[in-house]
């Protein structure tokens, strides 16, 4: 009997042993960072690889996946298991979801956090009740986050938030959830704010649709309208200046032309003064040239000449004038 304590005490010695050399050590995994706590205050935290520890509870090691992209939803769960381990229905994801507008209407918005833990001591000690599971759900997160999404919704019309604001609510909802989340100092990083699905309540569903095709074709018509403008307007005006540059052309043309004969007349008139009988005598002959170069034929008679009977051409003899 002596002999078979013996053994068993050198048993649990061993045992003791084995655990106690165990203990101290542990490996960090390079997406981790490890907070030491020794007597359950914060001695230090350790990077990626092997590290040594107090044994028996003196130390002791908590891991925090500090490069993971974490997410939380919003709206709705993407993992059906997950959403039932944690007790949620499909009322309560609605009830989430639900939004009133700043014009007082409601939309169902359906988004994504994804952050990461900056600082592993101050996610721990900063906030109450970090949750510390694999999917590491972050109660403080959701919570900051709903009521920020609330916000931003609530200063836009309903319009805005189911069309063309979604990126920009997304980007005021990260903004505005960090700046939250540093002045509680809780050691939190937002990496994004996906906006996954923005729709009207189903009871008010075919009324919006309504609505939504009545803007289409709204802007259809308007579009159209445009089109036409943008076709007809340019045209018209591209007349208009043809038939301006063409007015201002020929007054440009009959300016030069009045200038150039009163020019003329004005040289004519200094020879005149300077030279009277030959300037008379050769305005005469240009006078004579230009009227005699557009006749065909010219005849000319003695003026003392008697007896002389006109001399008709076939075009006199048609009642033409003769020559």
């Amino acid at each position: 009997m002596r002999g078979m304590v013996k053994w068993v005490a050198m048993v649990v010695l061993a045992l003791v042993a084995i655990l106690g050399v165990q203990s101290t050590y542990y490996t960090v995994e390079p997406e981790e960072e490890a907070v030491i706590l020794r007597l359950g205050k914060w001695l230090k935290t350790s990077g990626p690889g092997l590290h040594f520890r107090l044994p028996l509870g003196i130390d002791q090691v908590i891991k925090i996946p500090v490069r993971r992209v974490l997410e939380e939803e919003f709206g709705f769960r993407g993992d059906a298991v997950a959403s039932r381990s944690r007790g949620r229905t499909e009322r309560s994801y609605d009830a989430e979801a639900r939004m009133l507008t700043g014009d007082l209407n409601v939309a169902d918005v359906e988004w994504v956090v994804q952050f990461q833990i900056s600082d592993p001591m101050k996610y721990l000690f900063n906030g109450r009740n970090p949750q510390l599971g694999s999917g590491l759900p972050v109660a403080n997160v959701r919570d900051i986050s709903l009521t920020v999404m609330r916000r931003v919704v609530g200063d836009r019309l309903v319009t805005e938030v189911l069309t063309v604001g979604r990126t920009e609510i997304a980007a005021e909802a990260k903004r505005l959830t960090q700046k939250v989340l540093d002045r509680y100092d809780m050691g939190i990083r937002i990496v994004a704010v996906k906006l996954q699905d923005v729709n009207p309540p189903d009871p008010v569903k075919p009324s919006f649709n309504d609505v939504n095709t009545a803007k289409q074709e709204q802007e259809q018509v308007i579009n159209q309208a445009e089109r036409e403008y943008n076709k007809v307007i340019p045209e018209a005006r591209g007349k208009a200046q043809e038939l301006i540059s063409n007015a201002e052309g020929y007054a440009a043309a009959a300016v030069n032309r009045a200038q150039g004969d009163a020019d003329k007349f004005t040289l004519k008139l200094m020879a005149y003064r300077e030279a009277p009988d030959v300037t008379r005598q050769r305005l005469y002959l240009e006078a004579m040239e230009d009227l005699y170069s557009r006749i065909e034929a010219v005849t000319i008679v003695d003026s003392e000449l008697e007896g002389l009977l006109p001399i008709f051409d076939a075009g006199s003899a048609l009642g033409g004038a003769p020559r």
